[in-house]
């Protein structure tokens, strides 16, 4: 009974994932693509810089508030512009951009 449990519990996990994942996706293929990749510098950072520099709260009011985190950070210019995502659709750019971390910082 516990093995057939923990299976299912698994199983809903791995499920899980797998479709934050694809929503995370889904959200940089709609709003983020066009400044940035995952990989390679584009007229913004990429993913894998930002995530290399950049905590989950950091992302999150970058995307939300970029004026002010640039502010914040001390840059003298911004040309992100702010968006207004579902907490569901935050969540997830935050994990995907994440999710390119360089496994030894990670």
């Amino acid at each position: 009974m516990a093995l057939k449990f923990l299976v299912v519990f698994l199983s809903i996990l791995f499920a899980g994932g797998a479709l934050y994942a694809e929503e995370g996706k889904r959200v940089f293929e709609t709003y983020c693509w066009g400044c940035h990749h995952q990989t390679a510098v584009a007229f913004g950072p990429s993913f894998a810089e930002i995530a290399s520099k950049r905590s989950a709260e950091e992302i999150r009011g970058m995307i939300v508030d970029p004026e002010a985190v640039s502010k914040t950070f001390g840059y003298s210019r911004n040309a992100m512009p702010a968006f207004k995502l579902k907490e569901e659709e935050l969540r997830s750019i935050t994990a995907y951009i994440l999710s390119y971390k360089p496994k030894a910082e990670q």
